[in-house]
């Protein structure tokens, strides 16, 4: 399978960026990407005060090259860029080794739980 991380530093977003991503990837980005072809899926994965990430796996290298060729001309001006204050630091594409699901089962959400204290 074919991956592909985008990472932006959260070291000098403004206070409230971590929820406001929060409620980007619940209210908008979630159902965009659950209908972009090519993607079995995606995870968004944060440390707060320190990065926010997109991490795609595609079907093929074709469907991840030209996802990644599109995103990159606008990055800048991505809705992640924007509501963090900066551009992603890293593009970069690898390799998925294996995915296992555990006897729990696979969840999609467009949210998770998190603890109050993690709110911005």
């Amino acid at each position: 399978m074919y991956g592909l991380t985008v990472r932006w530093s959260l070291a000098d977003a403004p206070k409230g960026t971590l929820k406001a991503l929060r409620s980007y990837v619940e209210d908008e980005s979630f159902a965009k990407f659950a209908a972009l072809d090519g993607l079995r899926f995606k995870t968004w994965r944060a440390r707060k005060g320190e990065w926010f990430e997109g991490s795609y796996v595609f079907v093929s290298d074709a469907a991840r090259s030209a996802f990644q060729e599109s995103f990159e001309k606008a990055a800048a001006d991505s809705a992640g860029s924007k509501i963090i204050g900066s551009a992603p630091i890293t593009i970069e594409p690898y390799e998925v080794v294996a995915v296992v699901r555990g006897p729990a089962g696979f969840r999609s959400s467009a949210s998770f739980e998190h603890d109050k204290r993690d709110d911005d």
